[in-house]
């Protein structure tokens, strides 16, 4: 079965992020900061929002240091942060749009860390966004640029453009089939990598991978998102191809509708078994082997039932059985059986 946006490849691609790393001129890489420089520069760069009245309306601000644990989590569960950034939030600010497509760390590894995202296959959508904010605040701040090394960053291996792109991608059919590792060594050859998103490994939970570029000096910005484009197409045909062999398996299909029951039913849900079984749901959808359900529902759903997520939304601090029970309820209201 096609995806019902076959221009943004949904079936497989969860969504497409674009990450922007700068620094600024008259300040010292974050590895040379104290607790007091980066609060300089935090407020510094809030300033420069503020000051806009474009950005003033679109972005809200938070001190890292005012959230709770579980808050700075959920942030990460929801790919708004990395985990790095929250395991020191010392002097650390992000921003953060309405929809939660564009978030600004200030502080990670470098000064300013822009990343922009966009559901499906959507490269030049994302970096269209985050070059415009881009702009903006190289004209407020003035970011470091070398005409021979491009952008200064901390790490040298971000030289050049600076940027990353990713693409999440979902894969059971080539992690079924044990192409995995296969694929991932050669498309590090091609300076790409494949890791898995939840969970590290060859089989991360829900057959989740993150598909991005490691190389950005000696290219454009442009020639960087074609290369990931042209790697991340032929992955999806063989994702489509090996899923189309798979589907023909009575016991696929038996797993499948399992899983969809389950899903539709239980009354406790681990994280790690929901995983599993909405990754077996995606893939009967993708397949055609069950009823279509939308495809951003299922994506907003694997985020707001992770652990972290689950208890931030819920208000209250809640014990391991009260949030596989709640899970549950997500899930159950998310994924209803159709009226008889």
């Amino acid at each position: 079965m096609n995806s019902p946006n076959p221009g943004c490849e949904e079936d497989v691609v969860i969504r497409t992020q674009i990450h922007l790393i700068r620094n600024l001129t008259d300040v010292p890489f974050c590895a040379k900061m104290s607790r007091a420089d980066r609060q300089k520069l935090s407020e510094r760069v809030a300033e420069a929002f503020s000051g806009n009245e474009a950005l003033s309306h679109l972005f809200q601000f938070t001190d890292m240091e005012s959230l709770s644990r579980v808050e700075a989590v959920s942030l990460v569960e929801r790919h708004l942060v990395s985990a790095d950034f929250i395991s020191d939030r010392r002097g650390r600010g992000f921003f953060v749009n309405a929809d939660e497509t564009v978030s600004i760390m200030v502080n990670e590894e470098d000064h300013i860390h822009l990343q922009s995202s966009e559901a499906g296959l959507n490269p030049q959508k994302a970096f269209a966004a985050a070059d415009s904010l881009d702009d903006i605040l190289d004209k407020c701040l003035g970011f470091a640029f070398d005409e021979n090394l491009g952008y200064l960053t901390q790490n040298p291996v971000n030289l050049g453009t600076g940027m990353r792109a990713s693409l999440t991608l979902h894969l059971p059919a080539l992690r079924e089939g044990g192409g995995i590792s296969r694929i991932s060594s050669n498309l590090s050859k091609l300076g790409l990598a494949l890791r898995g998103t939840f969970g590290s490994g060859v089989e991360p939970k829900g057959a989740v991978y993150q598909l991005s570029n490691h190389v950005t000096f000696g290219l454009s910005e442009q020639e960087a998102i074609a290369n990931l484009q042209s790697i991340a197409m032929q992955l999806i045909e063989q994702e489509r191809a090996a899923r189309k062999e798979l589907a023909e398996s009575l016991e696929i299909q038996d797993t499948v509708s399992r899983s969809l029951a389950i899903l539709q039913s239980a009354k406790m849900m681990a994280n790690e078994e929901f995983m599993q079984l909405i990754s077996n749901v995606r893939f009967g959808v993708a397949a055609g082997l069950i009823d279509p359900i939308d495809y951003g529902k299922i994506n907003r759903l694997m985020v707001l039932v992770q652990p972290a997520t689950l208890t931030f939304y819920s208000g209250k601090k809640l014990t391991p059985a009260e949030r596989r029970s709640l899970r549950a309820e997500k899930i159950r209201d998310f994924l209803q059986k159709p009226s008889p």
